[in-house]
């Protein structure tokens, strides 16, 4: 893909992490390492930890499989821009596609995991300080072809 399309590739797989439930708690960072989560929650350092054990393995495994992501879409490039039959681009967009799913359900599974430590209040805590968030960090809305920070758009 030309990289102003792969910035939209990256785009939309940032925007379908984020609306895999937005209660899913996808801060964009680690917020259970934050003072001010752990006090606005009353997390307790047991809880910390096993919310952190939730979270290493998988990131480590999410980071692979990014890798891999890139490296068929890489080749999906490859086929497009070589005029390759449909049937090779099928089955490559079908590994595309199967590598990004598994990604989505893995990190949607982690943040599962993550908010099963917390008790129900803690839940419903999170909840508020996830929209504040939200609206603390809303980004303008984008434009269609508006992909890269340049303003080409799709060319």
């Amino acid at each position: 893909m030309r990289p102003n399309w792969r910035l939209g590739w990256v785009a939309i797989l940032f925007s379908l992490a984020l609306a895999t439930g937005a209660h899913a708690q996808s801060f964009g960072f680690p917020w259970w390492r934050d003072a001010q989560f752990q006090r606005d929650l009353s997390l307790t350092p047991e809880q910390t930890a096993r919310i952190e054990n939730v979270f290493q393995p998988t990131i480590t495994q999410l980071r692979a499989k990014k890798t891999e992501l890139d490296h068929q879409e890489d080749e999906l490039s490859q086929l497009i821009a070589a005029n390759a039959d449909e049937a090779a681009v099928v089955k490559q967009v079908d590994k595309v596609e199967a590598i990004r799913a598994h990604l989505n359900k893995t990190r949607t599974l982690m943040l599962l995991r993550m908010r099963q430590v917390l008790s129900p209040e803690q839940r419903v805590k999170l909840n508020k300080l996830h929209d504040q968030w939200e609206k603390d960090h809303q980004r303008p809305p984008r434009g269609p072809g508006d992909n890269d920070k340049q303003g080409r758009g799709r060319q």
